[in-house]
This record gives C-alpha cells, structure tokens and sequence, in this order.
C-alpha cells in the first residue's frame, strides 16, 4: 500500500482526522500523521515537528485553508503523488502552486474514498 500523510491530525476521538487515521490503518495503508499535539492513534504517532517524510503517495489535509498557508512549501517537498482537501479545506491559492508543482490534488473525503473503495 501507498503511503498516507494525515496533516492536522488529532488525538480526539471525535475529529475527522482521527477516524481517517483509523480508517487508513484499518485498510492497511501505511500511514504518518503531523498535528499540533504529540500522540498515538491507532499505533501511529502524530509528529509535531515537519519531517522531510520519504514516498508519500498521499498527504489528506485537515487544516483550513488560512492555517496551511505557512506549510505550502513543506507539502510541496515532499512531492507527493496528491494532495486531498477534505470538507472545509479547499483552498484555491494552494491549488494553483500545486499545479505549478505539477502535483494533483482533489476536493473530496477521504473517508468516503475509503468507504467506496476509491482511495
């Protein structure tokens, strides 16, 4: 499986970003996360600090779109395969970078993709 960047992971339960960690693991993708809080879900630790992560096919944002500016460069280095911005993320001054970066990206869920089998 191709590995998934949750960027704006949370420990709580209740956010979107915690049930896509479970959710990815439960559909045994390798999966790395970056928030604000250090921690564990699901045996993945939610890093703190930007890592220069290698072969990231997909990074599944979780972060309005006034919060990511400061992290447009790091996303971009990375170079992954897409970037999906899910509900309340969209962000069309990123948009544009990526496609100057020649990196795709899409407005959608992930957990949907997942339930659909379309991840």
């Amino acid at each position: 499986m191709k590995k998934t960047l949750v960027f704006g992971a949370s420990l709580n339960p209740n956010r979107y970003s915690h049930y896509a960690i479970q959710r990815l693991v439960a559909n045994k993708h390798e999966v790395v996360a970056f928030g604000l809080r250090e921690g564990e879900v699901e045996g993945v630790m939610i890093d703190t600090e930007l890592k220069p992560y290698e072969d990231i096919d997909t990074v599944t944002l979780y972060m309005n779109a006034k919060r990511q500016k400061e992290y447009y460069n790091y996303l971009i280095s990375l170079k992954p395969e897409r970037i999906i911005f899910n509900p309340g993320t969209e962000n069309p001054e990123f948009f544009k970078l990526l496609e100057e970066n020649n990196i795709n990206f899409e407005m959608s869920c992930t957990l949907v993709l997942l339930s659909t089998n379309q991840y």
